[in-house]
């Protein structure tokens, strides 16, 4: 099995942010990035969730708009739920 995580560096470079970023959309618990010792690593999980993140941000979304988002992407929300957040 081949491991498809990145850094986090190679994020930050990926998604063109600031290390200072990427550890507030981690602090506000956005992205949950696996920890091996000190080190931070994204998986496909973690960079779908920064690409939502991004594009929301690009569209104007505010963050807890975007934190609505990602919880119903997550789980696969109900129609009533997407009507409310919509």
């Amino acid at each position: 099995m081949t491991d498809d995580r990145i850094s986090f560096k190679e994020m930050c470079a990926v998604f063109d942010v600031t290390p200072r970023t990427l550890r507030y959309y981690e602090y506000i618990e956005l992205l949950q990035p696996d920890r091996e010792g000190r080190s931070r690593f994204y998986g496909a999980r973690e960079r779908a969730r920064m690409k939502l993140i991004m594009r929301g941000r690009k569209f104007g979304f505010q963050l807890e708009d975007i934190r609505q988002w990602l919880l119903i992407y997550e789980n696969e929300g109900t129609k009533a739920q997407m009507e409310a957040w919509i």
